[in-house]
């Protein structure tokens, strides 16, 4: 393996050259092609000041600029900040100053909405990929202007390459800091699990700044494996592209698979080249699994992960017995066990629940700037605290059953109820705000708020909705809003959240 993601782009060129690498719409790009265009582009960025140890931020929707600009921050030395498109121009900010960015590298419909982060925070430059705004950078004029690129940095394995912001229990997201090896590694051993190769065309539609998504992009990088890439979902588009570049492989989160077997254009869609497909992001229950393989003619294997580690921590391995409800077992040179939710240096026998615990060169370094939610997450020993409920069974597989925390996984997203709860705290008709979690067919859960609001105060739902949406994510808004006398609280006076659904007199659950 490379000792740094940013020496990964040339090593691709040596061994791969002229093959197709990514396709992005109605253009292609070789692996000498990306890497041309690594080099143009790192060269740019080293001209605008930015250099080994600084933080660029990438915002942006799926393309083929985005995948160049990654490698490229890389390529420099700089650290990557990969976030998520849905976030706001608050939560940007809040982003960018808590990790430092020196840059933005966006798309030009969201690089007008921020163009005032730099008046309060480190920013000195917003680089935009198709036509930039004034006050921006243009990313074509950049690379266009073949500005030397410095020689190749030299920086250990086990430097900081990535801060990946997931969402935070205490209303505000944590940047989990990945080093070099972490994300080298993941993209490795997921690709040696899943026997990805040069034989190999994965069609996605997953976002870039999503781990799960990284490690399609390395194997890519490292294995020669073609990427069908596209800009967002659409079903009918994905089944046209696995037709037409006789894909072998599709990777997706359940609500994927769901809409493509209810696609009007599933009927008569050529699915003949795939050979497997993966699904990962929440969990997905057999008997819709089952559909997908009667529907795919391909066996479905289940894979799971989290910011915290780079990519994958378990999944089942392409010869090896596909367990259906389980994610699989730990990936190469890392463990998996099932502590004591009371005493994490238990280990729970076989077939008993307790915290899913991991341990291995693919755990994060930390969350940057903030000791006190390491501390809780990561142990002394090394152990990683993932806050998912599970059981392992005799071969190691293990099954997940719940959620340690109140985390509400909407869609593939993570979605923390005190975040919410920060936003319509801050309306001036409301007096408490509780957020809960109900089960929701398509997306698996959804947010539902309890709100007691100031005496005397008329509001609407749709008001605290539309609230909502101008400091949060789409992904983040609670769906539905009910108004309530007082919510279930401790002796203490901690809200109860697992006991908000007693409240609930909405019948259509």
């Amino acid at each position: 393996m490379r000792d740094h993601i940013g020496q990964i782009p040339a090593h691709a060129a040596q061994m791969f050259q002229d093959r197709e690498a990514l396709v992005f719409e109605d253009r292609s790009f070789t692996f000498n092609d990306l890497n041309t265009l690594i080099e143009k582009t790192a060269g740019a960025l080293h001209s605008l000041g930015i250099g080994e140890g600084d933080v660029v931020t990438l915002y942006a929707s799926n393309s083929w600029e985005w995948i160049v600009s990654y490698f490229a921050i890389a390529r420099i030395g700089a650290v990557i900040n990969p976030v998520n498109t849905m976030l706001t121009p608050p939560e940007i900010e809040f982003v960018v100053k808590d990790c430092g960015a020196r840059a933005i590298i966006t798309s030009a419909d969201k690089a007008a909405g921020i163009i005032g982060v730099k008046n309060s925070t480190n920013v000195a430059s917003i680089i935009s990929f198709g036509d930039a705004p004034a006050g921006t950078v243009s990313f074509d004029n950049l690379i266009s202007r073949s500005m030397p690129t410095p020689p190749m940095v030299d920086i250990a394995p086990s430097a900081l390459s990535t801060i990946g912001y997931t969402s935070g229990t205490t209303g505000h997201p944590k940047g989990a800091m990945q080093s070099h090896k972490a994300v080298i590694f993941n993209g490795a051993m997921t690709s040696q699990l899943h026997m990805r190769s040069r034989d190999d065309v994965v069609v996605s539609a997953l976002p870039c700044p999503h781990v799960y998504a990284n490690v399609l992009m390395m194997g890519m990088m490292m294995f020669g494996t073609k990427l069908i890439l596209h800009k967002s979902f659409d079903p009918a588009l994905v089944l046209q592209d696995i037709a037409a570049h006789k894909a072998t492989i599709f990777d997706g989160v359940p609500t994927m698979y769901m809409f493509m077997l209810n696609s009007p254009a599933f009927a008569e869609a050529d699915l003949s080249s795939l050979k497997r497909c993966y699904v990962g992001g929440q969990t997905m229950p057999v008997a819709t699994m089952e559909a997908v393989e009667k529907g795919f003619k391909v066996p479905l294997y289940e894979l799971w992960g989290m910011t915290e580690i780079a990519g994958l921590g378990s999944t089942h391995p392409l010869y090896g017995k596909n367990k259906h409800g389980s994610i699989g077992c730990a990936i190469p040179y890392c463990e998996l066990r099932i502590a004591d939710v009371d005493n994490a240096s238990k280990t729970m026998p076989r077939g008993e629940v307790g915290e899913l615990m991991v341990f291995g060169p693919i755990v994060m370094m930390g969350y940057f700037g903030d000791e006190e939610k390491t501390r809780e997450t990561l142990e002394p020993d090394g152990w990683l605290h993932t806050g998912d409920l599970g059981t392992m069974d005799e071969d190691g597989c293990v099954f997940i059953v719940d959620r340690k925390k109140d985390m509400i996984l909407t869609g593939g997203y993570n979605v923390y109820p005190a975040e919410i709860e920060r936003v319509l705290a801050a309306h001036p008709g409301v007096a408490l705000a509780a957020v809960g979690k109900q089960p929701n067919e398509m997306k698996g859960e959804i947010a539902k708020a309890y709100v007691v609001l100031k005496e005397g105060v008329a509001c609407t739902e749709q008001d605290l909705m539309d609230f909502c949406r101008k400091s949060l994510a789409a992904y983040k808004c609670p769906r539905k809003v009910q108004f309530v006398e007082d919510v279930p609280k401790t002796s203490t006076g901690k809200i109860m959240r697992r006991e908000l659904h007693t409240l609930d007199t909405d019948l259509n659950r």
